[in-house]
């Protein structure tokens, strides 16, 4: 038997299983201290290992920051990727979307909260491939909207604004959503995805959908 692959997948679990220890912590710190006030030997710290541990993974913490940032939209595209895959209708995509992409940005609330925070501290290049990422998302939710217009599915005057609008529903979530609230997470999803629907939903289809 050719052993030669298996130690290769081990290592690579085992490095990927230490780089998610290493956001992980980061993501404590930087959410409850602010990222400028975080130094790495505090997030060494806070991990009980020394400063080359994390050094061997991330070459610096405007890295960490990076990826804690970058994961928030990564997320987006993932959402977007399952919807598309599926064999359905532009309003059950775009429902899909909407649900799965708030469930995983909730999910991961500190996350957004730091990208939204912290983006300013982000080099410049790294701000500009992030928002290259949300344009490319932006991009291919208009392209949704525009299938289920062409199917005759929705009515929308605009849209981009339309796609735009229904992004920042879902990315100004983490902001005031509270595990303890009011309303569930999957009530909010049930909200917030009727409330897309509603965006781009024609007259006659919001009449059947009401009966």
């Amino acid at each position: 038997m050719n052993t030669s692959v298996e130690p290769q997948d081990l290592r690579e679990a085992i490095s990927h299983l230490k780089r998610e220890r290493i956001v992980a912590a980061a993501v404590d710190l930087f959410y409850r201290n602010g990222y400028g006030k975080t130094t790495l030997e505090q997030v060494a710290n806070e991990l009980q290992v020394t400063k080359p541990f994390i050094y061997a993974h991330f070459s610096s913490k405007n890295e960490l920051l990076v990826e804690i940032c970058s994961r928030a939209i990564r997320l987006a595209h993932e959402s977007l990727n399952r919807a598309m895959a599926q064999d359905a209708c532009a309003t059950e995509r775009l429902e899909t979307v909407v649900r799965d992409f708030l469930r995983a940005v909730l999910n991961h609330q500190p996350h957004a909260m730091i990208f939204s925070r912290e983006e300013k501290e982000l080099e410049q290049k790294d701000r500009e491939a992030i928002n290259l990422l949300r344009r490319d998302f932006d991009r291919r939710l208009v392209e949704l909207i525009n299938l289920g217009v062409c199917a005759g599915e929705f009515e929308v005057a605009d849209v981009q604004l339309a796609a735009l609008a229904i992004g920042g529903i879902v990315g100004w979530a983490p902001v005031w959503f509270r595990q303890s609230g009011r309303l569930t997470l999957e009530e909010v999803a049930s909200h917030l995805a009727s409330l897309a629907l509603g965006m781009v939903r024609s007259p006659a289809q919001r009449g059947s959908h009401a009966s």
